[in-house]
């Protein structure tokens, strides 16, 4: 067992962090060790690697530049190769810091609990010296990111199917975090590079550094901001209150993205930026619906699902946490499974009834996005511009993803 926190009592192999507003503890006691790692074993019986530092600086070629996958702001994840021939992603926190063993203990904490095919496994854990570490399964696709803006951008892999593939399956990701797992669970930073992409194409939602734990009972919590610009709900970014209906705003704000290809703040001009709700609204409440969707599809899509598509996007942006679905539901009328139809309602006109398919506008404070202005990540700490923020409590910050940096050897191109 290693201990070590100069601040206050850190244990890994049974990670306990303890500080003024967060104490997390995860069992894993080592259940047998071989040359290669121990394994270990929650009260589940799922089972992860204890990882040795010396196997993973073989499996990523000591970490080598050319096997990053991605960077963050609390470290870099890289594509690796276990002697078994396994491939795996490796997050490596940077220098020691007490933000960056928070980010530690709070990821391994939720990938210990949760078990999901939507949700991003944890294959183990290393924690030797100052080095923290995390393992993952590879994901060949790498993230949504990386098809919708980033390097296969262009090669225009996501047809329809595979969008409303993806869209479901986090949507189901998600539902699992904020309804069956115990205690609930907030994600706090669902974006496109969050959601991951197997060879199948199949969603997985990761990246857990940002989650809360939410107490039985509670309907929020208050918390310091930490997300990315562009995503955050409106009750969130100005007062950092936090529910699991910020999640479902931030999917809201996917889904646009996943059905026209646009990011989610987009630069016009020097000093002008607009956010997709800006550009979808006025296309939403005319009823041009077919000018939301991606040019890059070249018109194949299902008109009826693009009307479904629509109307939970439009549902999960609203400005007011009440009038958001839940994920379950979100996930019930992706699938065409909801008892009401997902036909838009029309007035005599033939527009779209603003009362019955409309899309909340937000505007972002001018300091904020000038804040933002060559940040590739969009990532948004502490209080808002323009905002009266509550005393803040202890929060992490994580790596955005496996990142679109990948190169062609790790694929398996």
């Amino acid at each position: 067992m290693l201990s070590m926190n100069p601040a206050g009592p850190l244990r890994v192999g049974g990670v306990q962090l303890c500080g003024r507003n967060l104490t997390i503890a995860v069992a894993l006691e080592p259940k047998t060790s071989s040359q290669h790692g121990r394994d270990a074993s929650d009260k589940k019986g799922s089972t992860w690697r204890i990882f040795s530092l010396k196997e993973l600086h073989a499996a990523t070629n000591n970490f080598n530049y050319d096997n990053k996958l991605g960077e963050g702001g609390f470290g870099s994840v890289y594509w690796g190769q276990l002697w078994d021939g396994s491939n795996i992603a490796v997050k490596r926190l940077k220098v020691w810091s007490t933000k960056a063993e928070m980010e530690f203990a709070v990821e391994v904490e939720i990938l210990g609990r949760v078990r999901h095919k939507n949700l991003l496994s944890l294959r183990g854990y290393c924690a030797e010296g100052q080095e923290r570490l995390i393992v993952y399964d590879y994901m060949p696709n790498l993230s949504l990111l990386s098809h919708l803006h980033g390097q296969y951008a262009s090669d225009s892999l996501l047809d329809w199917r595979r969008r409303m593939s993806i869209a479901i399956g986090s949507a189901e990701g998600l539902a699992y975090l904020h309804h069956f797992a115990t205690p609930h669970i907030i994600h706090r930073d669902v974006k496109a590079s969050n959601v991951l992409l197997d060879s199948n194409f199949d969603a997985q939602v990761a990246d857990f550094g940002f989650a809360k734990l939410i107490p039985d009972g509670a309907t929020h919590v208050t918390t310091r901001v930490k997300g990315t610009l562009g995503y955050l709900a409106p009750e969130y970014a100005m007062w950092g209150k936090v529910s699991e209906s910020c999640d479902v705003y931030s999917f809201g704000i996917l889904l646009l993205e996943l059905l026209s290809g646009k990011k989610p703040i987009e630069k016009l001009g020097p000093g002008t930026k607009r956010t997709i709700v800006e550009w979808a609204a006025p296309l939403v409440f005319h009823g041009k619906l077919d000018e939301l969707v991606d040019p890059k599809l070249n018109g194949k899509f299902e008109e009826e699902e693009l009307r479904r598509v629509v109307k939970v996007a439009t549902m999960c942006a609203q400005n007011t946490p009440e009038n958001r679905p839940t994920m379950l539901e979100v996930v019930e009328l992706l699938k065409g499974e909801d008892k009401e139809s997902s036909a838009p309602a029309k007035d005599a006109n033939g527009l779209q009834d603003p009362d019955k398919l409309k899309l909340d506008t937000v505007k972002y404070g001018d300091e904020l996005l000038a804040a933002d202005e060559g940040s590739e990540s969009n990532s948004a700490s502490g209080p808002l511009p323009a905002a009266d923020a509550p005393p803040a409590t202890t929060t992490t910050t994580a790596p955005s993803g496996l990142g679109p940096k990948s190169k062609e050897k790790a694929r398996g191109r």
